[in-house]
C-alpha cells in the first residue's frame, strides 16, 4: 500500500516528499472507497491517513481534517465494529487530537486494548498502546507493551524508537 511510501521519508525528515506520497496513499484510497465503500478497513485506513496528513498541513489542518478523521473511523466502527485496524486507528485519532478537540489518552488506551483483543498479533498498535501508557504516565506498562511489539516484529524501528524513549 502506498501508505507505506511515507514512512521512509518521514524517517529522513523529508516532509514535502513525505506530504507528497501522503496525498498519493490519500487519492489511493479515496478511490478504493469509491469502488466499495462498504470497506471497513479503506474507511479506516482514510482516518489514519487523514490524521497523519495533520502534521503536515500548519494549524488549519487539524480543525479542517480532525472532523474528516472522526468521521471515517465512526464509518469504519458503523460497518464491522469487530475490526481490530478500525478500534487501532480510533485509538489513534484519541492519543494524537488535543484534548479541545476530543482527544482523550484513556479512551486511547481502551480503544487500543478492543483492537489487541480481537488481534494481538498487531505489533504496530501494541506500540501505540505504548505511548499511550507512556502518555498517561504509565512507563511499567508502556514497557511491557513495547516489549510485546518487539517480540513479534524485532526489526521494526518504530518500536525500537518507542523503546529508545523509554530508556531515558
Amino acid at each position: 500500500m502506498k501508505a507505506y511510501l511515507v514512512d521512509p521519508v518521514e524517517f529522513r525528515k523529508d516532509k514535502k516528499s513525505a506530504s507528497a506520497q501522503l496525498d498519493d496513499a490519500i487519492s489511493t484510497v479515496q478511490h478504493a472507497i469509491e469502488l466499495d465503500e462498504h470497506s471497513s478497513d479503506a474507511h479506516s485506513l482514510l482516518a489514519d491517513l487523514l490524521g497523519r496528513k495533520i502534521g503536515y498541513g500548519g494549524m488549519f489542518a487539524g480543525p479542517k481534517l480532525g472532523p474528516k478523521v472522526k468521521e471515517e473511523n465512526k464509518r469504519a466502527l458503523a460497518l464491522d465494529d469487530r475490526n481490530p485496524r478500525a478500534w487501532a486507528s480510533l485509538g489513534r485519532q484519541y492519543l494524537m487530537a488535543p484534548a479541545m478537540f476530543g482527544g482523550d489518552v484513556s479512551k486511547a488506551i481502551e480503544s487500543f486494548q478492543k483492537s489487541l483483543a480481537l488481534d494481538p498479533q498487531q505489533d504496530e498498535t501494541w506500540v501505540w498502546l505504548a505511548q499511550a501508557f507512556k502518555k498517561h504516565d504509565e512507563k511499567p506498562k508502556a514497557r511491557e507493551a513495547v516489549d510485546k511489539s518487539l517480540q513479534l516484529n524485532p526489526q521494526s524501528q518504530f518500536a525500537r524508537k518507542v523503546a529508545a524513549s523509554l530508556s531515558q
